[in-house]
């Protein structure tokens, strides 16, 4: 039974959610293999500068910069970042190969960015010709140094662009996997039989006022509470399902206001079903939130300025171009009107068209492409039989 390391990051939770996603999806499919999911912040935790330092560690400063909004500036910090990375990249190497040499992977898939080259130097110090993926779990990959280096690597894609990125890195062609989308938990596919009206009048929503759901990924934002006074200001007939995740302090100020109608929710694992209540979507562009709202068929309506994370930018460029939502610069002055084109028939409409021609299969295609890589290696499977995912 072949061991695959799946490498993650608890920064944001696009990352471990991915992981996720994948051990279920190889569990669904019976896939005879063991399944280790590992933290790259618990490898690294001895060697993280930034800790050292501050005391933060390095995972969590992203999760806090979502959780305040201090986001502007972001490509200038990223590009500092991997300043840091690159001369702490000898330490992180010695802490790898020190894991490698306790586990002996048949496959590594990385789901996360920023690591990838010392990762692999590592791998091959102790086991060479170890076959090497990277999942990418943004649609596109924000060069240099981000998601795609230029390695004895396979790299798996969601979407055009970044297949194209893999190619001019110089990425072998039949080393980039393209999939039909991103990775996305199985329950998102599952059908939800629900009488939507009573569902959300036991929430205290009225049945049949169109409905939003607001989520900024696990950390919430201030911006919801923009968004609450920018709609009670507004006549736009409209509730809300906030999402609040972490944020115990904006879930707090949300129910102390009286200005549109809205359940507040905070951390949950239950998106897919307030998805099914909701009409459309409203949030950061984050790659997985918008391809779950996607999956559900919800148009989205998502901000792009100076202090949207600039790896999340593109996201926003694709859901204008591709016609599947409404991009604003400003929710506080751009929700009202956002919503008002969104649900107009002719605007609705065509979004659903276009959101209905979306097949993203992304989470079953994966172990199939996971699969064929072991068989290049001559890796000779045993007979299938029931294999659950051991998880670390």
């Amino acid at each position: 039974m072949p061991k695959i390391t799946l490498l993650y990051i608890d920064s944001g939770g696009g990352h471990r959610a991915a992981a996720n996603a994948l051990v279920e999806s190889i569990r669904m499919q019976r896939r005879p293999w063991k399944i280790e999911m590992v933290s790259i912040q618990d490898i690294f935790d001895s060697v993280d500068f930034i800790r050292q330092f501050t005391g933060i560690r390095f995972q969590d400063v992203y999760n806090i910069m979502l959780r305040r909004g201090w986001t502007l500036g972001s490509a200038q910090m990223i590009r500092l970042m991997h300043s840091i990375i690159s001369k702490s990249h000898p330490a992180q190497v010695t802490a790898m190969r020190r894991h490698w040499m306790k586990a002996r992977p048949e496959m590594v898939v990385s789901l996360i960015p920023h690591f990838n080259r010392a990762i692999k130097e590592a791998l091959d110090g102790v086991w060479p010709g170890t076959p090497y993926v990277t999942l990418l779990t943004d649609i596109a990959d924000h060069p240099p140094h981000f998601w795609i280096e230029k390695l004895d690597q396979h790299v798996i894609c969601g979407s055009t662009l970044a297949a194209t990125q893999a190619r001019e890195i110089g990425i072998a062609p039949d080393r980039i996997l393209r999939t039909s989308g991103m990775i996305l938990h199985p329950r998102f596919y599952e059908s939800m039989e629900m009488d939507r009206a009573a569902e959300r009048s036991r929430l205290g929503l009225k049945p049949d006022v169109p409905t939003g759901l607001v989520l900024f990924g696990g950390e919430g934002s201030n911006e919801m509470v923009d968004i609450a006074r920018a709609l009670g200001r507004s006549k736009t007939p409209v509730q809300l399902i906030m999402v609040c995740g972490k944020n115990e302090k904006v879930a707090a100020q949300l129910r102390g206001m009286s200005t549109v109608p809205m359940f507040v929710e905070g951390f949950t694992r239950d998106i897919p079903y307030y998805m099914e209540l909701a009409d459309f979507f409203v949030g950061k562009p984050g790659p997985g939130s918008i391809s779950e709202a996607l999956a559900k068929r919800l148009p989205v309506i998502v901000r792009r300025n100076a202090w949207t994370m600039a790896h999340e930018r593109y996201n926003a460029d694709w859901i204008e171009t591709e016609g599947l939502g409404v991009v604003v610069s400003n929710f506080a002055n751009d929700i009202a009107q956002a919503i008002e084109t969104l649900l107009s028939p002719a605007s609705n409409s065509a979004m659903q068209s276009r959101i209905s021609g979306l097949r993203n299969e992304a989470v079953f295609e994966i172990p199939v492409m996971l699969a064929r890589i072991l068989e290049e290696r001559n890796y000779v499977s045993p007979k299938p039989e029931i294999a659950g995912a051991v998880c670390a």
